[in-house]
């Protein structure tokens, strides 16, 4: 399945105008040939918009929700996208996968949250493993900062996911994350990593871009710049079935002796 990766800060504060970006996003990748198309965490509204978090969170199948089925559907292409979620009094770091029929298909709750700013704005999930089938993969859902625990990918990869979407919003100094440890969670995983970042300055933070779409071999399928993009790559089915054939780390797992991790 050919992925779009969007790699934009779109316009902080906005709704109205990030779904306009989303629109030609998803416009330019159909034109590609992609199936999937995937923004960076919080994209909807923006992400370091303070205490407007609050008031720009919508319900899962809000009105926003409604507005990207239409993109989706018109354009013929799936779309993934963070958010924040408003469930009663919470506010969650969300992202939503909704297929090019126009249907909601998965909604993920960010578990674990970075930093201050974080957690004063948002209540952390606290369901780890979300998935959906999506154009013959079997496509899962983390945020960010959730990539950097091994085991919230090990449970995707014992569960069969074969595509992890993880919309980020990864600042510097932070860039060896989308450089190093997202090929490597890719292989030591076998499966498809397609980590979609911000990019620019956002009052205190600054986005690194280098938004990647990584192998079950550790190689970077797509990578973007530090500048606004649209990348393409390929998960391929074959390919991840052949790797995962030849990699033995599943297989050599010894669950006997991990008990003290946990």
């Amino acid at each position: 399945m050919r992925t779009a990766l969007l790699q934009s800060s779109g316009r902080p504060g906005s709704v109205a105008e990030n779904l306009k970006v989303l629109d030609d996003a998803a416009g330019r990748a159909a034109a590609a040939g992609a199936g999937l198309l995937t923004a960076p965490e919080m994209f909807l509204t923006g992400y370091a918009i303070g205490d407007d978090i609050a008031r720009l969170a919508e319900p899962a199948d809000g009105d926003s929700a409604d507005a990207i089925a239409e993109i989706a559907a018109r354009h013929g292409v799936a779309v993934a996208y963070g958010y924040p979620e408003r469930d009663g009094e919470s506010v969650y770091n969300s992202a939503q996968l909704i297929d090019a029929s126009g249907t909601r298909r998965a909604n993920y709750r960010k578990t674990h949250l970075f930093g201050c700013f974080e957690r004063d704005h948002f209540t952390p999930g606290d369901r780890q493993l979300v998935q959906t089938e999506l154009n013959g993969l079997t496509v899962g859902l983390l945020i960010c900062y959730d990539v950097e625990f091994p085991e919230n990918v090990r449970a995707h990869a014992l569960a069969g996911t074969d595509l992890l979407l993880v919309p980020t919003a990864q600042m510097h100094p932070f860039q060896f994350v989308a450089e190093s440890m997202i090929p490597v969670r890719a292989f030591e995983n076998q499966m498809y990593v397609a980590y979609v970042n911000r990019v620019g300055r956002e009052e205190e933070f600054e986005f690194v871009g280098l938004s990647t779409l990584a192998g079950p071999d550790g190689v970077a399928r797509a990578r973007a710049g530090r500048t606004e993009q649209l990348v393409l790559g390929d998960a391929d089915p074959a390919f991840l079935a052949a790797s995962r054939e030849d990699n033995p780390y599943l297989r050599d797992r010894r669950p006997d002796l991990y008990g003290s991790l946990v």
